[in-house]
């Protein structure tokens, strides 16, 4: 049965993450402990058969992908439809901060409301729409082969309700730590999304951060 594995991978750690400060499209790069757990990640990928690597193009992504490309003596597909959410004026604030300033807009989006846009961002519906649209192209273009995807929060969660037919207001159940590594596949025959292992933190010294809300 034809199908394309996906390995998926949540860049490392940022002094944002650290502060629970809301990135989104602001270009932040690693912090030590998010560049070692790059580099954790990649050698505990080693050996496996990945064929191509697809990476956001927002610096924190690009530098996790950097050192599995390097495993792998691959070059980076750079894919801005991995991108995090456009959080809009959320941007730069920590959550509480969010919560204070925007306390309506906030508690939208606390509440998960699919079609609500954030105020000079997006909403879930349009996030959803490009991540899963992104994936599938991967997935046409890589029959019988394994991939790797390097992405943030925002994505693994709608990658997440995908695989598992879960709603996008549904609260979140999962964690999704840090450079943590998650197995999913695209059967062909039955355009299907199929979850292998979810979160893997196995090859980190210390369990990634997992600071979305």
């Amino acid at each position: 049965m034809s199908q394309t594995r996906f390995c998926i991978v949540r860049h490392g750690e940022t002094t944002w993450n650290a502060e629970k400060r809301i990135q989104g499209h602001i270009d932040v790069g690693l912090n030590a402990a998010g560049l070692a757990q790059a580099e954790a990640a990649a050698n505990w990928l080693a050996g496996q058969e990945i064929v191509a690597i697809y990476s956001s193009d927002l610096q924190r992504a690009r530098q996790t992908a950097q050192r599995i490309a390097a495993v792998f003596n691959l070059m980076i597909n750079l894919r801005p439809e991995f991108r995090e959410r456009r959080y809009g004026v959320f941007e730069g604030r920590t959550y509480d901060e969010s919560r204070q300033s925007f306390p309506q807009e906030y508690g939208a989006f606390e509440r998960r409301e699919p079609d609500f846009v954030i105020p000079s961002g997006e909403s879930l519906v349009q996030l959803n729409q490009r991540v899963c649209d992104g994936l599938r192209r991967i997935a046409l273009d890589h029959r019988e082969q394994t991939v790797v995807v390097v992405t943030h929060g925002g994505v693994l969660d709608i990658i997440n309700r995908l695989v598992r037919g879960t709603a996008l207001s549904m609260a979140r159940d999962f964690l999704i730590p840090n450079a943590s590594i998650s197995w999913i596949r695209y059967q062909h025959a039955s355009e299907s999304w199929h979850l292998e292992s979810w979160g893997q933190t196995k090859h980190l010294a210390m369990v990634g951060l997992d600071e979305l809300p």
